[in-house]
């Protein structure tokens, strides 16, 4: 399958890109650094750029099948990134013709089935009050891919730990089938097979190890 990822870069999307080739997949991934890519591959196409570029996004989404996007918003750095960058992507798609995306984000976002205990719901003020803008920056991108009219899915993990893929975690909603951690190895399998997937096809499921 051609997939286009961005967040290649990052401590979850280095998992999906490495699982994404060794399954046989063609990725194009856009990075603004790409001496950070260790990875060397014949099926991998990298393109230096910045998910904020709206030409650059386009480039690295056309002739893509599925785009995959594991972004997360950086200490220090711009305070719209995620916004700007899904507006970026579903713009690409819908120009390109490509359906289906698949978005991560954190447990904090929402989620109609969702049953929050008292303390995730502690946690979840603490992160609006504490982290206001980087919060509002994850809704708004949120928001711009439900209202997008594509094949969407946004991933939602709780605390992620960096450890590799092993198969075994669940798939739920907060207060109903999810666990307090989760392996950013088994965060890039779900979100990889959901490429292929409409299981959660319109739905924000919580992913947690088992």
């Amino acid at each position: 399958m051609k997939l286009a990822i961005f967040g290649a870069t990052g401590r979850t999307g280095k998992y999906l890109l490495a699982q994404a080739l060794a399954e046989g997949h063609a990725v194009t991934a856009l990075v603004r650094t790409p001496e950070r890519i260790n990875e060397t591959h014949p099926q991998l196409k990298l393109l230096q750029g910045d998910v904020r570029d709206e030409g650059a996004v386009s480039s690295a989404v056309a002739g893509a099948e599925a785009v995959l996007s594991t972004l997360a918003p950086g200490r220090g750095g711009p305070t719209d990134v995620m916004a700007r960058g899904a507006e970026n992507i579903v713009s690409a798609m819908q120009q390109h013709g490509v359906r289906r995306l698949v978005l991560t984000a954190g447990a904090g976002v929402p989620a109609p089935q969702d049953r929050p205990n008292l303390i995730s719901k502690v946690m979840g003020f603490l992160v609006r009050t504490l982290s206001r803008q980087v919060y509002e920056d994850v809704m708004r991108s949120v928001e711009v891919v439900q209202n997008s009219g594509l094949d969407w899915t946004i991933a939602r993990g709780p605390m992620l730990v960096d450890a590799p893929h092993n198969g075994r975690y669940q798939v739920g909603f907060v207060g109903n089938g999810m666990n307090p951690r989760l392996s950013r190895g088994n965060f890039a399998d779900f979100v990889l097979k959901q490429a292929q997937d409409d299981t959660y096809l319109h739905q924000l499921p919580a992913v947690s190890d088992s």
